[in-house]
């Protein structure tokens, strides 16, 4: 079990709550923009809790109260990404997180409060659901700043709400408020700005209770079903994943509550 991590910058929080890993993006001062020292400190939380047992579902979310994530820090464009050889360096750290976090072994959930634009959209596409405020709003500003946007990213908001309305949100590079990205598939769910922690908490602990075993295999299987290449889908991990769930005690306990009536106590063993 994790007690605490040592993380290069206090712009990233990261703690656990019962079953559920927090990261918590700390710069409301900027909305929340994310530097690379951030992204450093975002990995090696990830790399903690990825092995840590007693958490069993990621919570990603910002502080302050006006955006969950506005993308890269602007201010730290010259440092960062004021070379060629210093955005491919920046370019090549943010793939790193963004794949880590897209193929965490446990099931993922964004918190959104506020805007979630660019980078942001990004970063919520990469979890497996997104939860939202009522005030929420979000937008894919590329086309307005002439930025490059690349394939992954296309990629992952296009699963997210379908082709044509990712082309829409890219094109126009018009923001969208939460109703309409609840339409769109966006977020799965809209919540009072007041409801939005406790909501996200009922729901992570919802899948905190069901068999860890079950949950990752269903996890690793869903991305091998929206693997484009049938050649890259590794199916002889999914099975042995599967096989592994029947073989686990979960499995004994989950059938022994059924019969005598009550709550399971998964162990993920």
């Amino acid at each position: 079990m994790i007690t605490k991590l040592n993380l290069p910058t206090d712009k990233i929080l990261a703690h656990v709550d019962k079953a559920a890993g927090h990261v918590v993006f700390n710069n409301p001062d900027r909305y929340n923009a994310v530097s690379l020292e951030m992204w450093d400190a975002v990995e090696i939380a990830l790399s903690a809790y990825a092995k840590d047992d007693q958490v069993r579902v990621l919570i990603l979310s910002g502080s302050g109260g006006k955006a969950f994530v506005s993308g890269a820090d602007i201010s730290k464009f010259e440092k960062e990404r004021g070379s060629k050889d210093a955005t491919a360096h920046y370019n090549a750290r943010l793939k790193v997180v963004y794949e880590l976090i897209e193929h965490f072994p446990k099931p993922t959930i964004a918190m959104i409060n506020g805007h979630c634009i660019g980078g942001g959209l990004n970063l919520a596409c990469c979890t497996d659901f997104r939860i939202a405020s009522s005030k929420s709003r979000f937008a894919m500003p590329a086309a307005k700043l002439a930025l490059g946007y690349p394939f992954d990213a296309i990629r992952r908001l296009a699963n997210s709400v379908g082709a044509a309305t990712a082309k829409k949100m890219m094109f126009t590079a018009k923001p969208i408020d939460s109703h309409a990205a609840l339409q769109a598939g966006l977020v799965q769910e809209i919540v009072a700005e007041e409801e939005l922690e406790e909501r996200v908490m009922e729901l992570a602990n919802d899948i905190a209770d069901n068999a860890p075993l079950t949950i990752q295999a269903m996890k690793y299987i869903a991305t091998q079903v929206m693997e484009p290449d049938p050649s890259k889908r590794d199916l002889a991990r999914c099975d042995d994943m599967v096989a592994a769930c029947f073989a686990s005690a979960d499995y004994v306990e989950g059938r022994k509550a059924f019969m005598e009536k009550r709550k399971p106590q998964f162990t993920g063993k």
